[in-house]
Formats: C-alpha cells, sequence, structure tokens
C-alpha cells in the first residue's frame, strides 16, 4: 500500500462539483458502472440525485504534490419511508487512479459507517457488479456480505454481469 499525505475525510461542498465530475469521468469504467460513458456537454455533478449532503470526500496529495479530491463515496437512506431510516446505502465510490491502493477507499467506508452510526443507522447496504473482484474484496474485508445475487443483471461490455447485493450492521 502507497502512502499519501491526506486531509480527514469531509463532507462534500458545492464548491466540490467541478472536482467531482472530473473524477467521476475519469474513473468510469464497466466495471462498476451500469450507465452509458459520459460525453460532453457534461451535466454537473449535483442536481436532484446526488446533492453535497450525500457525499464525504477524501482529499490527498496527489504526484505534482497538489493536495485535491482524490475520492468520494454516497451515501443516502434507501428509500423515504419511516420504516426503512435505519439503514443506509452506499450509491457510489470513485478513487482516482493515483491514490489507489493507498486506503483512501476504505477511509471513506470507515467515514460513512461513522456518520451513518451518527445519524442513528444500524445497516448499511450496497450493490456491486459482480465482476468487479477489488471492490468485493474491500467491502468484505470491512464486514460487507452478500445477501443476494441478481445472476445475468445487467449486459456490460458484451456480457451479462451479475448484481450483487451486500450488506453489514452497523453495531459496534
Amino acid at each position: 500500500m502507497s502512502v499519501l499525505r491526506t486531509r480527514p475525510v469531509r463532507p462534500a461542498v458545492l464548491s466540490d462539483d467541478a472536482a467531482l465530475g472530473e473524477l467521476d469521468r475519469a474513473t468510469w469504467s464497466t466495471l462498476h458502472s451500469v450507465q452509458p460513458r459520459p460525453h460532453p456537454p457534461y451535466e454537473p455533478f449535483f442536481g436532484d440525485r446526488s446533492r453535497p449532503e450525500h457525499l464525504l470526500v477524501a482529499e490527498a496529495e496527489d504526484p505534482a504534490g497538489d493536495m485535491r479530491i482524490a475520492g468520494y463515496i454516497r451515501v443516502v437512506a434507501p428509500t423515504p419511508l419511516a420504516c426503512h431510516t435505519h439503514v443506509r446505502q452506499i450509491q457510489g465510490l470513485a478513487v482516482a487512479d493515483w491514490a489507489r491502493g493507498s486506503g483512501v477507499a476504505r477511509g471513506l467506508l470507515r467515514a460513512a459507517s461513522a456518520l451513518a452510526r451518527n445519524e442513528g443507522a444500524n445497516r448499511m447496504t450496497l450493490r456491486v457488479l459482480g465482476h468487479n473482484a477489488p471492490a468485493r474484496a474491500l467491502y468484505a474485508s470491512e464486514g460487507f456480505v452478500v445477501e443476494g445475487v441478481l445472476p445475468g443483471e445487467f449486459f456490460l461490455g458484451g456480457r451479462y454481469v451479475d448484481d450483487v447485493m451486500m450488506g453489514r450492521s452497523l453495531a459496534l
């Protein structure tokens, strides 16, 4: 694992929009996205579905020595139902290529879990594409277990890919 100089994970702010959009486009891949590759003109990163209060960001020193956003995690309540307020769902995690393997994703996962606990949640869930072995291994190492699989749910890059549901308790 490489060592990067980092800042503590923090909530996203509106002024992060351009950097988050750039990171999202740079990390796009059928390894983790079911959405088409983005093309100009690009929509703003923040919108109705993705607001600053849904994201945590990690900042680190890039290879040029500049401190910038190295990754983000998007965590939301999966539904607006009162009976579902105890659950948070990860609906996006991205780490810049230059920051991979340095613990940025793990730090974001841990910060998201702590925030969810502070908000009263006791469960965290996510969906990950079956062929994304690195992400699945990371999630498993952080206590997530496979709770369901939708075989061949997506057709990506010329093949059918499973949709894997994972979850974990947030109890300490």
